[in-house]
């Protein structure tokens, strides 16, 4: 009950898929925001969401060490339920947690191969099949596309989809859509591109792509306090 409570609550059905998830398996997304503005708790939200649903998430870390990604999941999800009208929550983030594995790499270090090759481990052994997989950190710029075309067999032949997280900067000039210099040269690979910007005492979360926001439930935001996504009209 109190699963499907969060569930209904989830401020994500305003992307207009109430019940499904925002990507189809093989898609792509991108989260677009320059740092320190919310992109990993975004991403962690749209994991927890998809954990509430009982869907398994590969969260991917190229920056951060296991225990900081765990961290963001029990905070999160802590204010989460803090927000809900339910008051004994113990054992539902450990009841979730199966739902979720945690795979981190050296920026440097980070190939496809060697992720399919972690990836067959898991599965062959029957530990974890993921249906969502995060990707916090890829590196986008040079040589990007090559690897991201390569992501996108993989997640194709998996039958996952994958969010990214994408890092812009204020000096940069973006494309007539919107779209950051480093992303603009990939962007045929994404079908949902999500922009983070603060404006006023909030950030806004705007549709750049793939999605359109179902204004009878109020735009999208994250409150700067929590990183926590809300609707408002």
């Amino acid at each position: 009950m109190f699963k499907k409570d969060l569930i209904l609550r989830n401020p994500l059905r305003s992307l207009g898929r109430e019940g499904e998830e925002i990507l189809e398996a093989g898609g792509f997304g991108a989260v677009l925001a320059p740092a320190g503005v919310g992109k990993t708790a975004f991403i962690v939200q749209l994991a927890l969401n998809a954990m509430l649903r009982e869907k398994n998430v590969l969260h991917i870390s190229l920056d951060e060490p296991v225990t900081k990604v765990s961290l963001w999941y029990e905070k999160l999800f802590q204010d989460l339920a803090g927000r809900s009208r339910w008051s004994k929550l113990d054992g539902v983030l450990e009841d979730l947690l199966p739902h979720r594995f945690i795979m981190t790499f050296r920026v440097e270090g980070f190939t496809v191969p060697k992720l399919e090759e972690r990836l067959t481990d898991l599965t062959a052994q029957n530990i974890f099949h993921p249906e969502m997989v995060l990707i916090d950190g890829f590196p986008f710029g040079e040589a990007a596309r090559e690897r991201l075309m390569a992501l996108k067999l993989l997640a194709g032949r998996l039958g996952v989809c994958a969010w990214f997280t994408v890092h812009t900067h204020r000096h940069e000039t973006p494309t007539p859509e919107g779209l950051p210099p480093a992303l603009a040269e990939a962007s045929d690979l994404f079908d949902v591109v999500l922009k983070l910007e603060p404006k006023g005492a909030d950030i806004a979360i705007e549709p750049l792509r793939g999605v359109a926001v179902d204004e009878a439930a109020g735009r999208l935001r994250l409150d700067p306090a929590t990183m926590l996504i809300r609707d408002e009209p």
